[in-house]
Parts: structure tokens; C-alpha cells; sequence
């Protein structure tokens, strides 16, 4: 006997039901080279702080991990104001990372991430290589650090013409110089876009000892006031980061390159991940997890927002494990 026919609004929540029923089911593990986290959500760097700030919206133990604002040697001012802007598809920052050094890090701030308990990983900079070593000589022993993500994307005062990451050769020296120094922490590169070839770059960092790379750091940018005539940002000439939903497609494109040239790579896929479908894009082109940013200036609590809807877009299609979305759209 056939069954009486369902109605359109039946059918929908019929459909609805099943899919509540589902969720939560999902494996959201990832390994990151010697790391296991709980799950594929960080913070990026340079838009959570370098504490506990945005504790106050949401347990920051829930992500798989807190990237810190980059840190330098000893304390840094930054750029003069104004340091960001806002652009019809995302922002135009030249923060000039600011920060209070890493002694004061390590004192004050490291602890309230831990009391907190969050897994932390630290990004840390500098203009010479010489202070990535010094950096990574202070870190190493630091208990409460998971990994430290290498900020390459910083200007080079030994070699003006361009920054760390904008020379194969530069970044691995950087890496190397990290490893020598703290030889206990998995590093991490944070590559720019803005080269010809950043597999080339990736590579480099990979030989020379980093277990992953982040992809990617900010689209060299700037923004004019037309009536004052004069760029926008007080950095001036000098310009700033475009981040936001603009550079998601780059750093999706980024991801899938360096993914196709090193297939057994870490990949750390940040740029413009402002709902949960944009992490799965990023985890289909080859990321093995995601870093959330500028979507939390305009809502503290995305990183775990993102994160839940990873998690419902998984369970409803009958994903099981977000391990399988990594690299799915080269199957």
C-alpha cells in the first residue's frame, strides 16, 4: 500500500528534524604535524590580542587554538593613527604590530591565556634575523605554548628591497634560525601572497625544518582620501594590509597551489573566513585548518560561530570527520 503523500511544509521539517538529529556527530580532531587538536579553528594573528581579550565572549579553550598578535624581542609602538579602514570588502590595517615584547608576554599574558585554558600558539617577528633567534631563544622551555607561528611577513632591514617572505633563501634562514633556537616548538611559517610564486616560498620554509605553513598574511594595500588628497592610513607611503572577505579567493588559491606542489604539507588555510562555508573552502582546497580574523571585529564571538557551523555543515551532509574535507576538491 503506498504511503499518503507528504506536503511541501511536511517534507521541510521532516528534513529539518533529521538534520537536528545529526548534529554534533562530527569528528572535528585534526593532526597538525606532531600537533593534535581538538578541532580546525583558530584566531589569526593580529586581531584577538595577546591575552585573553576575547574570553569575555566565548571560552577560548573551545578552538582548537589562540594565535596571538605577533611579538617582537622587546616592546614596539607601532604605526601612528589612524591604523585601520574600512574597504567596501574588508579592511586596510597598518597597526605596525604593536605589542609589549616577549618578556612581558611571557609575564603577563601567557598566563591568563593559560588560566583560561587555552592552547596558544605565539607568532612572533622581527626586522633581522638575528631577533627571530633571539625571539625563539626566549621561547624555548616557555611552558603553555603549543606551537609558534614565524611571522616572515615582515619588513627586512637587511635587505630593503623586500620582506623575509618575498625571498625563498630569506625565509628559510629565518626558520632555521627559529629551530636552532628552540628546537621543542613545531614552527609554523606565515607566508605573504604577494610574490610570484608562493609554493616556491613554502618549499623553502618546509626544508628548512617549518612543519606548516600559514596561508596567508595580508595583500599589500592602501586606501586615498580624495579630498584631502593623501593616503588614508597614517602609515602613509608606506600603505597597510588588506584583509577580509576581498583576499578570500587568494588565499583559497594560495592553499590549493602549495597543497598540489607539497601533498604531505601542513597547511594553515586565513583569509577573509567569515562564515563556516568559507572554512570548508578553504579545508577543500587543501587546508588542514583555518585561522578566523577580521570577522571578529565585527563579531568577537566568529571564531566559534564558524566553527559550529562547520561542524552543522559536516554532520547534515553525513560527514563524519572533518579530516575529510582536507584537499576534497583535488579528489
Amino acid at each position: 500500500m503506498n504511503s499518503p503523500p507528504v506536503n511541501s511544509g511536511e517534507a521541510r521539517r521532516m528534513r529539518r528534524a533529521r538534520r537536528a538529529a545529526t548534529d554534533g556527530d562530527v569528528d572535528l580532531a585534526v593532526e597538525l604535524g606532531s600537533l593534535k587538536l581538538a578541532n580546525p579553528v583558530m584566531t589569526a594573528s593580529g586581531t584577538a590580542g595577546h591575552a585573553d581579550e576575547l574570553q569575555a565572549y566565548f571560552p577560548l579553550a573551545d578552538l582548537g587554538a589562540v594565535v596571538v598578535k605577533s611579538l617582537s624581542v622587546g616592546p614596539w609602538p607601532g604605526n601612528a593613527a589612524p591604523r585601520v579602514h574600512q574597504t567596501p570588502a574588508g579592511m586596510v590595517n597598518s597597526v605596525g604590530l604593536q605589542g609589549p615584547g616577549l618578556e612581558a608576554w611571557i609575564a603577563d599574558d601567557l598566563p591568563r591565556l593559560a588560566a583560561v585554558g587555552a592552547r596558544v600558539v605565539v607568532s612572533i617577528w622581527g626586522q633581522r634575523v638575528e631577533d627571530y633567534a633571539k625571539a625563539a631563544t626566549m621561547l624555548a622551555g616557555t611552558p603553555g605554548i603549543t606551537a609558534v607561528e614565524v611571522n616572515v611577513s615582515c619588513p627586512n632591514v637587511e635587505d630593503r628591497r623586500r620582506m623575509f617572505a618575498h625571498s625563498p633563501s630569506a625565509t628559510a634562514e629565518v626558520i632555521d634560525a627559529v629551530g636552532s633556537h628552540c628546537p621543542g616548538l613545531p614552527r609554523w611559517a606565515k607566508l605573504s601572497p604577494t610574490v610570484a610564486d608562493v609554493a616556491e616560498v613554502a618549499g623553502a620554509a618546509l626544508s628548512a625544518g617549518a612543519e606548516g605553513v600559514t596561508l596567508i598574511n595580508t595583500v599589500l594595500a592602501m586606501a586615498i582620501d580624495i579630498e584631502e588628497r593623501r593616503p588614508v592610513l597614517g602609515s602613509g607611503a608606506a600603505g597597510g594590509g588588506l584583509s577580509g572577505p576581498a583576499v578570500h579567493p587568494v588565499a583559497v588559491r594560495a592553499v590549493y597551489d602549495v597543497r598540489t606542489a607539497f601533498p604531505g604539507a601542513v597547511i594553515i588555510g586565513v583569509g577573509g573566513v567569515m562564515c563556516g562555508a568559507d572554512a570548508v573552502e578553504l579545508l577543500m582546497a587543501g587546508a588542514d585548518a583555518v585561522q578566523v580574523g577580521t570577522a571578529t571585529f565585527r563579531d568577537p564571538k566568529a571564531p566559534l560561530t564558524i566553527l559550529r557551523e562547520l561542524e552543522t555543515w559536516c554532520s547534515r551532509r553525513g560527514i563524519r570527520s572533518v579530516r575529510e574535507l582536507s584537499g576534497a576538491a583535488r579528489a
